[in-house]
């Protein structure tokens, strides 16, 4: 028995009627041979089909969830990153190299390394780490005490180890490392002593003009005054790395006074900076 049909007569403007029939045309909604505009009305109306302009994603709304991710994989919500891979892209306007590092992303096993580290620090737990560094290298640590910590935009896995070989730090740090969650290769728990801190050196900084008073105390500062208009603070520092970004912002207003062996390293870098800027 066929199918009992309404009749709907639509006034449209001129060439309306030839933009829908290339429209079913395009989406292959067809009465007989012939492009439908009336099956095209009706899948609109039964939400089978999308209207307007597609949905696609502003630059800053792409990158504010390319960050997300980012948060989510180091906080250890796995499901929740992998929803916002596949609506990024779907829906995201992104350029070739980006789509493929998503796609391959997530094409990949995203594991719940926060997840894991969380409860071993909880536990105090020693465990031994295969980690992938920016170059490729596959490196492995023996972890005897480690911390989650923010910098700057991300956290990471701050560790004591026993390895120094591929350290090049200060020899009073070298059993510190710090690393990305999400090049994290594999984990186990292994037997041994819970040491309960980092190596630390003490940094002596002078702060100068503004930041006199503009400087915001940091938790491992360990002594701050202001003596014949310098800011003088005493830091205890893990990571010289993330120091000397700290400083390079403050530019001419701050200055490390102590040690030599992070002060000699910053002058390298400006002076290799200044090089850079010669050179062209």
């Amino acid at each position: 028995m066929p199918r009992k049909k309404e009749t709907l007569t639509l006034s449209v403007p001129p060439r309306t009627k030839e933009k829908l029939e290339a429209l079913a045309e395009q989406l292959n909604i067809r009465w007989g041979n012939n492009p439908s505009p009336s099956g095209l009305v009706s899948a609109i109306a039964w939400q089978e089909l999308e209207v307007g302009k597609p949905f696609k994603f502003e630059p800053a709304q792409t990158n504010a969830l390319r960050q997300s991710i980012v948060s989510l994989l180091d906080a250890g919500y796995i499901e929740e990153a992998k929803s916002v891979l596949t609506l990024l892209i779907d829906k995201g306007e992104l350029e070739a190299p980006i789509r493929q590092s998503l796609i391959q992303q997530i094409s990949q096993p995203l594991e719940g390394w926060r997840i894991q580290t969380d409860q071993l620090i909880a536990q105090k737990q020693p465990f031994h780490l295969v980690y992938q560094n920016a170059q490729g290298q596959s490196l492995e640590y023996t972890v005897h005490y480690a911390e989650i910590v923010f910098y700057e935009k991300r956290y990471y896995l701050q560790i004591w180890c026993t390895q120094t070989e591929d350290s090049t730090d200060l020899p009073e740090l070298r059993h510190n490392r710090c690393l990305r969650l999400d090049r994290i290769q594999a984990i186990f728990p292994m037997t041994g002593e819970w040491r309960g801190n980092f190596d630390t050196v003490e940094v002596k900084l002078h702060f100068r003009g503004g930041l006199v008073r503009a400087y915001e105390p940091k938790n491992d500062d360990i002594q701050d005054e202001v003596i014949d208009n310098v800011r003088c603070v005493t830091r205890r520092v893990v990571n010289p790395f993330w120091l000397i970004r700290e400083v390079r912002r403050y530019g001419p207003e701050c200055v490390i006074v102590f040690p030599d062996g992070i002060r000699d390293r910053f002058k390298q870098e400006l002076l290799a900076m200044v090089e850079q800027y010669n050179a062209h």
